[in-house]
């Protein structure tokens, strides 16, 4: 089915008459739900908690924790969406009305559309920092420098409020920009441009760490698993991160899910999107690992495995200036399709409910949100010792920047998650679910069972480790 900004779908969604758009194919649904899973998470944080957490036998637990908890989840969302037909808070109001359901469930939009709003403010600080490292790297400041020389030019740019509050704005404005467009102008023309784009940047990363002599090495630590080096603690972790690098939680996928042709099935869109996203995660992994074990860098350095450990490593590498900026363009890349993912429910949602065309919409979502990122960008440096729910022992020392992450990725994620999976697998009408998603008899029990017993239990251990 074909987009246009003006198309009327009339009775797309249970009797309802709405316009609004739709992904022009199945195609480019995929593209863009995979751009909102890619993210710095797959970039940034998996190749590192592989590293931290004994490689291939983390890899092996993660995949399984996909299958069980985030295929599962990520079904009921775009199920959500569709059949609902509106943004996520409306198309859960609207669900909870035809199957007489307690108006509370609409609840569970609410916290998605706020999750994401909030992770939004910070990451596009994280993006800012991608942004900052195109140019550094371009430039050749990575060339030949010590571990203290590449950590102080990130500890020079955590520190330096006004530089991060522009890569900031610069960050914000391209997410708002794509957004502001639309579906077809915007979301999914910037995704099917960014999306093979950063697949191509991918492939040649990978082609580069192939000349380093360590690729069989990074094969090896990626893909023999050694369950020696599994940990309960990395269990848990790999469970976490099944859940939180395929957008759940976040009302992501219940607005993607919204502008979703009913031709095209769920389950087959799911799936696919999580092997590329999974795909894109161990792709990263080979693109860094043999860059690492070249310069005897250490795999599970933590978050400034990005920042820290591999600008060193490029500058010490023939051609290291050239292959750093790609791998920080391809960051950028992740990070801009998350950023516009994590803007659309608040937007969809204003455009409803306030009566706003879409560029008003955009503009004010995201500018509060801009405005919400300065707070995290001065918790780096000027507020860096105010810790405003320091009076609590699980708070204490956590800054602003510290403490949207906190409840974020700890709380309103695996919270909206648990309340999805119930709600989806526990209380609505069953005849709609199987209609919706259109599987064989076997399918579908094998997945509603999933969604009920077992996705709930997982997603709560996650819960209650994160928060001990």
């Amino acid at each position: 089915m074909s987009y246009s900004s003006s198309a009327t779908a009339t009775g797309a969604q249970e009797g309802t008459v709405t316009k609004r758009g739709f992904w022009s194919s199945r195609l480019a649904f995929i593209l863009a739900a995979t751009g909102s899973a890619v993210g710095l998470g797959n970039i940034w944080k998996f190749p590192y908690i592989t590293g931290e957490n004994g490689g291939g036998a983390f890899v092996l637990v993660y995949l399984i924790c996909i299958a069980a908890v985030g295929i599962p989840i990520m079904m009921a969302e775009v199920l959500i969406g569709r059949r609902g037909g509106h943004s996520p808070v409306n198309s859960l109001r609207l669900i909870t009305q035809r199957d007489k359901l307690h108006p509370l469930w609409k609840w569970v939009g609410v916290i998605g559309v706020l999750a994401g709003f909030l992770i939004l403010s910070f990451y596009s600080v994280i993006g800012g920092w991608a942004l900052s490292y195109v140019g550094t790297s371009a430039s050749g400041q990575f060339s030949g420098q010590t571990a203290e020389a590449v950590g102080s030019i990130f500890s020079g740019l955590l520190s330096d409020p006004m530089t991060l509050l522009t890569w900031h704005t610069l960050f914000m404005a391209l997410v708002m920009v794509v957004v502001a467009r639309g579906v077809s102008s915007g979301l999914e023309r910037a995704t099917s441009i960014l999306m093979p784009g950063l697949f191509v940047l991918l492939l040649i990363m990978v082609g580069y760490a192939m000349t380093t002599g360590h690729f069989g090495e990074a094969v090896s630590f990626l893909f023999q698993p050694d369950f020696s080096k599994l940990t309960t603690s990395g269990v848990l972790v790999a469970l976490g991160h099944a859940f939180f690098t395929l957008s759940l939680g976040m009302a992501v996928m219940m607005a993607y899910g919204s502008y979703l042709p009913k031709n095209v099935s769920i389950a087959k869109a799911s799936v696919t999107v999580s092997v590329m996203d999974t795909g894109v995660a161990l792709l990263a992994g080979l693109a860094i690992f043999p860059v690492v074990f070249a310069n005897g860098l250490e795999p599970g350095a933590g978050p400034g495995l990005i920042f820290q450990t591999l600008p060193l490593a490029f500058g010490q590498m023939p051609m290291g200036g050239l292959f750093g900026t790609l791998f920080f363009v391809l960051l950028v890349f992740a990070a801009w399709t998350s950023g516009i993912s994590l803007l659309e429910p608040l937007v969809e949602w204003l455009e409803e409910q306030k009566g706003m065309n879409r560029t008003i919409s955009t503009l004010i979502a995201g500018f509060t949100c801009w405005v919400l990122g300065i707070a995290s960008i001065l918790s780096l440096n000027l507020w860096s010792d105010v810790t405003p729910l320091g009076m609590f022992a699980m708070f204490e020392g956590k800054t602003i920047f510290d403490l949207l992450d906190y409840l974020t990725a700890n709380i309103l994620l695996p919270l909206g998650g648990l309340l999805v999976a119930v709600l989806v697998g526990w209380f609505m009408s069953k005849q709609a679910l199987q209609n919706e998603l259109s599987l064989s008899e076997g399918g579908f029990r094998l997945w509603h069972n999933t969604l009920k017993f077992i996705t709930p239990i997982a997603v709560l251990v996650v819960f209650f480790y994160n928060l001990a």
